[in-house]
């Protein structure tokens, strides 16, 4: 009875509850938002159905947002009574949505507004999983039980960005979704199809379109990203509160997608077929992905975990775990263009990859790091894809490369003059080189994980990129093997081909050395060792000092920036004692050579004379640490970066401090620096006559 009295008083007060449910969003619109909705007519229609008639919505002093002709609800009665409106039914016929972009104003933006300056960081009672779980449930209290819209039309203008998606018609009938949409008017014709099944958290839709793919050109314009693809599928099975976290499970797949993004591969990247079955957990402070989730590409599957722990530190978790599992299947899932050099690979035997990263804001020199990729006995490659890993076993023609254009052909063999067969280089450079750039160069497979651990810890701190944890064989695999572009997807080309190249012993650890030296760039057009003792000092490669070795190990990272070391008599700027003593010093303690007191030859080192007239007195001074990036080795302690003469003194300290060398004497030159250019100029002049 008192259930009964309860309809029949929600049943006659349904006009005056309306009343106020709908005056309390106008206010709310306005308050909150700055929007300024006009309804022209509004009531009830049925029992529970209302309709309105010519709704705008304009954001104060903005362009016009929305206009519907006519739209009709159907709200549940409960709820209503209780201040909240949850639809069961909803039609639309004839809307506009205008969206406009003038300058860095537009009329929707509102929907970035926040309520208040509050976060996580300093507000530490914000749930994440309630907020998570009212978020969710209030989005899809929208999705009604049965639809229909005809004739929405949604529009987009930016400067000369514009584009419009026209829903035809879209529909809800027992659960099943159809719908027809316009983009740009008949560019192409997209559906969305499936089941919906808000009440009980359930969604399986699917996007295509007719005889073409499903393509987005304002992305492009924008952000400089291709995306179109043939289908991509969602389904959420649950979403639910369970103790103190909000679950969510469902699959996401796609089909023939492809993907041009310059930061992440040069061409374009066709996926096509991956997938997704996920189960995502939003804790109080966390949001994670649960490791029980599986991606799979083609046949291959890994399991992955991730975690963001917010607060005032953050912590960051990742997880990969590929089981054992087919190695030719693995191969055939890498997306076309992404891997060009490994496209039509042939291998047998099983593979294993572990991944294992942990980082807590607060103490970055903590984290953890570990890269683990392993093959049964019996794996073994059969016949290489696009390029011939063992290529670098006899003589072959390396073309280095400066912004993107190559700059000449250099044989890496006997027939080249230049060409330093390995027991022909001294032993002062190798060692000193391995010192300086890879110590464990002869006793690891392709990787050092603590120099790659190292260098997060070191990056993270500076947020930026400041050093990498390449080694010579990821050096060498980059210059030989691949592009020069720095992509994500050449980095892990890079790595999967030096794991190939190592563990399956495709060449030798003295003949990759040998290439090495003989490849690496060491100045202005100067490639290989041969070139390079020749061009500084005028004497073959064998006969280099130890001195002489230092110093060249000391310009690999930024070779064009060599001759910025030397003074115009042909000796060494005395900045250079610090790196000498620590880099000999190494070298003594690791039994290469003698102890010495002098500075391990600096002062022993003389550019050759016909190279001394490019040195013109200067007024400027080396700067600063010149930090790795992923393209040099563990050490470079390299000094290049040249500062005006008013911080010389300042510098002085600087270099004294870091080094233990000799403080710079000050320059007392009164030459402007149009002068020093100049007498450049002539000397460089008169090198050429």
């Amino acid at each position: 009875m008192l259930f009964l009295i309860g309809i029949t008083i929600a049943f006659n007060k349904r006009q005056s509850l309306l009343d106020a449910a709908i005056a309390k969003a106008i206010k709310k619109a306005k308050t909150d938002y700055d929007l300024n909705v006009k309804i022209n007519s509004y009531g009830f229609s049925g029992l529970s159905k209302v309709h309105f008639q010519n709704v705008s919505i304009v954001p104060d002093q903005k362009d016009t947002l929305a206009k519907i002709n006519d739209l009709e609800v159907g709200v549940k009665l409960f709820p209503l009574i209780f201040g909240s409106v949850k639809i069961s039914e909803l039609a639309i016929h004839k809307a506009l949505v205008f969206l406009i972009k003038k300058d860095s104003i537009s009329n929707y933006d509102f929907l970035f507004k926040r309520k208040n300056k509050d976060t996580l960081d300093n507000n530490p009672k914000v749930d994440l999983s309630e907020l998570a779980n009212k978020l969710l449930n209030q989005a899809l209290d929208k999705i009604p039980d049965d639809m229909d819209i005809k004739d929405f039309l949604i529009t987009y203008n930016q400067d000369t960005t514009h584009f419009s998606l026209l829903t035809e018609s879209a529909t809800i009938t027992n659960g099943n979704v159809n719908s027809t949409i316009k983009y740009n008017k008949n560019q192409a014709v997209w559906h969305v199809a499936g089941t919906a099944n808000p009440s009980k958290q359930q969604l399986d839709l699917k996007l295509f379109a007719d005889n073409k793919k499903v393509e987005f050109p304002y992305l492009d314009r924008k952000f400089g990203l291709k995306l179109n693809f043939d289908t991509v599928r969602t389904v959420m099975r649950s979403a639910e509160k369970s103790g103190d976290r909000f679950e969510i499970e469902g699959s996401w797949s796609v089909s023939n997608l492809l993907i041009n993004q310059p930061r992440i591969a040069s061409n374009d990247v066709i996926i096509k077929n991956g997938s997704i079955d996920a189960k995502i957990l939003i804790g109080p402070n966390y949001v994670a992905l649960d490791s029980s989730s599986i991606v799979s590409l083609g046949k291959a599957q890994f399991n992955p975990y991730i975690k963001l722990t917010l607060g005032k530190n953050k912590i960051y978790e990742l997880k990969v775990n590929a089981y054992d599992q087919n190695a030719q299947d693995i191969f055939d899932a890498f997306p076309k263009g992404l891997f060009e050099s490994l496209e039509g690979i042939k291998v047998q035997g099983n593979l294993q990859y572990a991944l294992n990263f942990y980082l807590d804001s607060s103490k970055p020199d903590r984290v953890v790091f570990s890269s683990d990729l392993n093959g049964t006995n019996d794996f073994k490659i059969l016949k290489f894809g696009k390029t011939n890993f063992q290529k670098i076993n006899a003589p072959f023609t390396y073309t280095p490369y400066e912004k993107g254009k190559p700059v000449r052909d250099i044989v890496i063999g006997p027939s080249n003059p230049n060409f330093v067969p390995f027991d022909q280089i001294s032993s002062n450079i190798k060692n000193a080189l391995l010192t300086s750039e890879d110590p464990s160069f002869f006793s690891h497979h392709g990787f050092v994980e603590e120099s790659i651990r190292q260098s997060i810890a070191t990056n993270f701190k500076a947020k930026s990129f400041k050093r990498g944890g390449s080694t010579i064989s990821m050096q060498l695999v980059k210059n030989v093997y691949l592009n020069r572009q720095k992509t994500l997807a050449r980095k892990i080309e890079e790595i999967l081909i030096v794991w190939l190249i190592e563990n399956q012993h495709l060449t030798s650890k003295s003949r990759m050395y040998e290439v090495y030296l003989n490849i690496i760039e060491w100045g202005r057009n100067v490639y290989g060792i041969g070139e390079a003792s020749h061009y500084y000092f005028g004497k073959n490669a064998s006969d280099l000092t130890v001195g002489e070795s230092i110093y060249l190990a000391h310009i690999v990272p930024k070779p064009k920036s060599s001759l910025y070391c030397w003074q115009p008599n042909g000796s060494l700027k005395s900045y250079l004692t610090g790196y000498f003593n620590m880099i000999g010093g190494l070298m003594a303690r690791r039994g290469y050579i003698e102890q010495d007191s002098s500075n391990y030859g600096f002062y022993g080192v003389k550019l050759k004379e016909s190279l001394r007239k490019q040195i013109a007195p200067s007024d400027y001074v080396p700067d600063s640490l010149q930090a790795e990036d992923e393209d040099n080795g563990f050490f470079n302690l390299n000094i290049f970066k040249t500062i005006k003469k008013d911080t010389i003194e300042k510098r002085e300290t600087f270099l004294k401090k870091i080094f233990g060398g000799e403080a710079l004497k000050k320059d007392t030159s009164t030459k402007s620096a149009k002068e020093i250019r100049q007498e450049r100029r002539r000397r460089r002049q008169e090198g050429n006559n």
